[in-house]
């Protein structure tokens, strides 16, 4: 295993809280949700284009861009669902409940995306310890969330 990359998941997990927090003010500066998930989506994709233009990326094909299967274009969507929904539940749930209830969510869709293998995940079988594990995280929720 690669420390740097749990370093990394670890990092982008603490991220995840002060974006969060982020948005949430930049909503109630302007006053509307989807547009603050909008901004924050758009100056997302000026620091990204910048990068791609630093790493002179090289832009795919028409060709094989009309080759990627629908539901392979739907990373954005999921992506705009999350952070909008980020932006309307934090204020009213808090920052804890919000990223335990979802931390437990993905840790859930992801055991059986592993499981199954789904979605070109490397098969990971559901083992006594990854079900321990994944209660042990439902717990921890339970009294993050009771509160």
């Amino acid at each position: 295993m690669n420390l740097l990359y749990f370093i990394f998941a670890f990092l982008v997990g603490t991220a995840t809280s002060i974006q969060s927090g982020v948005n949430s003010q930049l909503r109630q500066t302007i006053a509307h949700p989807v547009l603050a998930a909008l901004i924050s989506f758009g100056s997302g994709f000026v620091v990204l284009a910048v990068m791609c233009l630093a790493f002179r990326t090289p832009i795919p094909a028409l060709e094989t861009l009309r080759e990627i299967s629908w539901w392979k274009w739907t990373g954005g969507l999921l992506g705009a669902i999350y952070v909008t929904t980020v932006i309307i539940t934090v204020p009213r749930i808090g920052a804890g409940n919000l990223l335990s209830l979802s931390v437990a969510g993905q840790l859930l869709a992801a055991v059986v995306l592993d499981h199954y293998g789904l979605l070109g995940f490397k098969e990971h079988g559901l083992t006594v310890w990854r079900l321990v594990g994944v209660l042990l995280i439902v717990l921890g929720v339970v009294l993050v969330v009771k509160n």
